[in-house]
């Protein structure tokens, strides 16, 4: 009896979750679809009314204004999106998303591994294209992001993922695009639980801490140049940034902390860097763009992080940067931002209410992510010959009252936009409803 019981058991559990399981990804296009009379925004600033789109084998084929360009779409599969909104795919810059399922659950938390530097931890094999909360994005037209790891100060190395997929290999559309440092703050916040003055004061260690950078990748140079007799995983990582093919993304916020980060690179010769966060970034604006490093932005909802700051700061930051020529992309990293991931778009929305143009703030999560991360030949804008990543919305995608999506493509793959929340919305919507 107890033995039936527990096998009564299982089976339960294994109906639940597969009832409960990630929408089946979508199949290879087999036929050609053609997109009608919606309004194309572009991603590189540009709008195409009326627009008629032709997606073959998986990629852009057309994309022209179809009252000025006739062609025959007999035979096609026919979307018609007039009154409608068309738009690349959003992407997502480091991100955590598809390495954490529950966070008080150690079990399904992947995304740190012990050790100070780990250039040669890849997020890509710990990525779990099931994820629950990985789907709950695509309905705001998420649709590919920048798996990231965390910890250390050197967390690893991320790659770039789109959202529909069996697996990690499925998924990857850029392999081992970059390496994460986490540079050393230099200035502290008192610790009042252990009785210090709770203002700011200069961490003593930041030379230090500096240095132990510096040695790491000067030894990383010299393993390079050795006879390789016993190989170092750490070291063999890290030869991508001084041969170009992978990128330094290095996460900063403070002015010194910044300007000291572009002189290491230059001292290291490192040619490709990115500085994430960057809260004073606005500050060195001028620095960045001469030396045309991008910037992978704060959470735009967020708070000021001095007294002495304008309130709506974070709100702006993106059009005082773009207004000084910087590269800028927006995340999501922080607090709880696994599940901030989805309103992408709606931080892209507040910066239009603080100076952008809402086509500016498009390329904020699609053309200008894309050209960060090196995916922008085939991926950040509805350009032909480019991957047929998009979605089609009722209205304004950056408007979380219009961002109702209708339509999404990955790789011209019709994909599911149903979530366990929409389908427990669906469930408590019909009990809610119900007069019984």
């Amino acid at each position: 009896m107890k033995n039936l019981k527990y096998i009564v058991t299982v089976m339960t559990l294994l109906c639940s979750s597969f009832v409960n399981a990630q929408q089946t990804p979508a199949s290879k296009q087999s036929r050609d679809i053609a997109i009608v009379g919606g309004t194309a925004h572009v991603g590189n600033g540009e709008v195409i009314e009326s627009a008629l789109i032709i997606i073959k084998d998986g990629k852009l084929s057309t994309v022209v204004n179809g009252k000025l360009v006739k062609i025959d779409i007999s035979g096609m599969d026919i979307i018609d999106a007039n009154g409608k909104h068309i738009y690349p795919g959003f992407i997502m810059p480091n991100s955590t998303l598809g390495l954490v399922e529950i966070g008080a659950v150690r079990a399904t938390k992947d995304e740190t591994e012990v050790g100070t530097f780990k250039p040669h931890i890849r997020s890509l094999i710990a990525y779990n294209a099931e994820s629950k909360i990985v789907e709950s994005m695509r309905p705001n037209g998420v649709l590919i992001g920048q798996i990231t790891p965390r910890g250390g100060r050197i967390a690893g190395t991320s790659s770039v993922v789109q959202f529909d997929a069996w697996n990690w290999e499925d998924a990857i559309i850029k392999e081992d695009d970059g390496i994460h440092l986490n540079w050393p703050n230099s200035f502290s916040r008192g610790r009042s639980w252990l009785g210090e003055a709770p203002g700011m004061k200069p961490n003593k260690n930041y030379s230090k801490q500096v240095k132990e950078i510096t040695d790491f990748l000067n030894e990383s140079k010299a393993y390079a140049k050795g006879r390789k007799a016993t190989i170092n995983l750490p070291y063999e990582a890290t030869q991508g940034l001084f041969n170009g093919s992978k990128k330094l993304f290095i996460n900063v916020d403070d002015e010194k902390g910044i300007t000291d980060a572009i002189a290491f690179c230059k001292a290291n010769r490192i040619e490709q860097m990115v500085i994430v966060g960057g809260r004073e970034a606005y500050k060195v604006a001028s620095l960045l763009s001469q030396n045309n490093v991008p910037v992978l932005l704060q959470r735009v909802h967020s708070r000021p992080n001095n007294e002495d700051e304008d309130y709506d700061l974070p709100f702006k930051m993106a059009k005082l940067l773009v207004d000084k020529g910087v590269l800028v992309a927006l995340e999501a990293s922080g607090q709880m931002e696994r599940m901030n991931s989805r309103n992408l778009p709606f931080y892209a929305g507040t910066t239009v209410a603080h100076g952008l143009t809402k086509e500016q703030a498009l390329e904020l999560i699609t053309l200008n992510t894309a050209k960060i991360l090196g995916i922008d030949t085939d991926y950040g804008s509805l350009t032909e010959k480019k991957s047929a990543t998009l979605f089609i919305s009722e209205g304004d995608a950056l408007d979380m009252r219009t961002n109702i999506i209708s339509h999404a493509f990955i790789d011209g793959r019709l994909i599911s936009l149903e979530t366990h929340q929409t389908k427990l919305w669906k469930r408590y919507s019909e009990k809610h409803n119900s007069r019984d």
